[in-house]
């Protein structure tokens, strides 16, 4: 993984724009522009960071505060890569309560292309509309903090066959499942497409392990101890990011 010739600016520096911006003049609205003005107390002539997920990050000077709105002047266009050399969807079926957003978080610090929130037999929590909407607003927070400036996708949540057939033969596909790993997953890591699934706090069922086996994913030992959901995932992603 190449190192960037310097690091992002701070979170308080970075602000998200839900539109492309291919305009001159920016306005924020909505949390952004409630942070600028209420915790950062902005005035015109201030710098900060834009992005729109896009890519690239925009410097840009406030000219007006309102009571609710921000107005700013683009400075420039620039095309800063953080991501990783590789796309990496992780299919999870997610933890309880705030262990989620943790996982969330530290996926967008990893680099993670894509979260897929799985459906399986053993499921402990069903993703609904209103949670997938706090977790996408975690991506964009993760998003700030650590300079990222393509957003990660959180999709639909998807069943289990459903995410099983979903990837392409061509792509590294991993299962994290405790048992044999005969490594072979290791020499598939060059070509720069993976798909990773880490099964709910009881693990995938017998069935569940079958079918992907039998689809060409492969399977791939985490350790002899006994790992959270979220830690599983992430434990994956850094295996991935690291390579």
């Amino acid at each position: 993984m190449s190192l960037q010739p310097y690091p992002p600016p701070s979170m308080s520096e970075r602000y998200f724009v839900d539109e492309p911006i291919t305009a001159e003049r920016v306005t924020l609205s909505g949390p952004e522009s409630h942070h600028l003005i209420h915790v950062m107390r902005a005035a015109p002539g201030v710098r900060v960071t834009l992005f729109d997920g896009g890519g690239d990050e925009f410097p840009a000077v406030v000219e007006r505060v309102g009571r609710s709105e921000v107005e700013l002047s683009v400075v420039s266009r620039e095309r800063i890569d953080r991501e990783l050399p590789c796309d990496l969807t992780i299919g999870v079926a997610l933890p309880k309560g705030d262990r989620q957003k943790w996982l969330v978080e530290k996926a967008v610090e990893l680099g993670v292309t894509r979260i897929v929130p799985l459906v399986t037999r053993r499921s402990v929590a069903q993703p609904v509309d209103q949670a997938l909407v706090r977790l996408r607003r975690a991506v964009v927070e993760a998003s700030k903090q650590c300079g990222r400036n393509r957003l990660m996708q959180i999709d639909q949540p998807s069943d289990w066959p459903a995410f099983v057939a979903s990837a392409p033969v061509e792509t590294c596909r991993l299962l994290a499942h405790p048992g044999v790993d005969n490594g072979e997953w290791k020499s598939k890591k060059e070509n720069g497409m993976f798909f990773a699934a880490v099964g709910p706090e009881g693990g995938f069922d017998d069935g569940e392990v079958s079918l992907a086996l039998e689809a060409g994913w492969l399977a791939v030992n985490l350790g002899p101890r006994i790992l959270r959901v979220e830690t599983a995932a992430l434990a994956l992603a850094a295996v991935v990011a690291a390579g």
